[in-house]
């Protein structure tokens, strides 16, 4: 299955029944903003999944900011707009793919066979003429079965018993700033795990929003070891999942997110902190 899919293709699949769009703007701080926006206007047939109600579950002590959703309420929720295993998904946002990978990384996670996130932004789908609508679509329920592939992702647990592993490495995907510690806009501590290298989620991505080449994003990637583990993370596990996919495509094979990420190390109050640049990085 392609984790990447062009424009040009899913317009011509917009009247495909195997087919089902899912959008996913979201704006971080205004919550509100991407349901909005899907209401004006959206490409035909999508509806919409909300990152914070349908893409995470409840704030906790701990497990982060956006925690991983319960697979059932999630599989409730794909079985209402019409996914089942027949039926390929594409997700789309306009925030870059970091909204519609969280979407394919997750559907993925629950074994999802058939998930593609759409290669370019919701405004450069209209840049392009392609056709968008206010309507929103009628739903034709199905079943959808979640068969949770339980190694894709690492809990913080693991992430410390690996940290200091000469076969794990660890990604950090914020801003160089937020990742060396010099700033923190978002969480109530700066830093990053100790060892882990700093791989901006951003850079995967071309000017106009699109995503990178599989062989752009070999040589972006080629500073890294194709035989170690790659543990992943954000600050929330949300921009982290732009870069499992850009490794996946450049045929990085073990892959993990650690899906709590910065701001759940940091509810551990026993969890060492790291400052500054790494060894070779940053």
């Amino acid at each position: 299955m392609m984790n990447l899919v062009e424009m040009s293709w899913v317009h011509e699949h917009l009247n495909d029944p195997r087919v089902l769009l899912v959008e996913c703007r979201f704006t971080l701080g205004s919550p509100e903003a991407g349901e909005k926006a899907y209401r004006q206007e959206h490409l035909p047939g999508a509806f919409y999944l909300d990152l914070e109600k349908d893409l995470s579950g409840k704030i906790q002590q701990h497990g982060g900011r956006h925690p991983l959703p319960d697979p059932e309420d999630l599989a409730k929720t794909l079985s209402a707009i019409g996914v089942d295993e027949n039926i390929h998904v594409i997700a789309y946002d306009d925030q870059g793919g970091c909204m519609a990978a969280r979407c394919w990384w997750l559907l993925t996670y629950l074994g999802h066979p058939k998930v593609s996130v759409m290669n370019g932004t919701f405004q450069l789908w209209k840049e392009r003429g392609y056709p968008v609508t206010a309507e929103v679509p009628s739903p034709t329920p199905r079943s959808f079965k979640p068969h949770i592939i339980a190694e894709m992702a690492a809990d913080q647990d693991e992430v410390k018993q690996k940290m200091n592993r000469q076969d794990t490495l660890l990604i950090d995907s914020r801003e160089l700033n937020r990742y060396l510690g010099l700033e923190e806009p978002i969480d109530p501590v700066a830093g990053h795990i100790p060892g882990a290298v700093n791989f901006f989620w951003k850079d995967v991505l071309r000017p106009d929003g699109q995503w990178k080449s599989k062989e752009e994003l070999k040589h972006h990637f080629s500073s890294l070891p194709k035989d170690k583990e790659m543990i992943v993370y954000c600050g929330s596990g949300v921009t982290a999942t732009p870069n499992v996919l850009a490794l996946k495509e450049a045929g990085f094979t073990r892959v993990k997110l650690y899906p709590g990420s910065w701001s759940d190390w940091i509810s551990h109050k026993e969890n060492p902190i790291a400052t500054g640049p790494e060894k070779g990085n940053g």
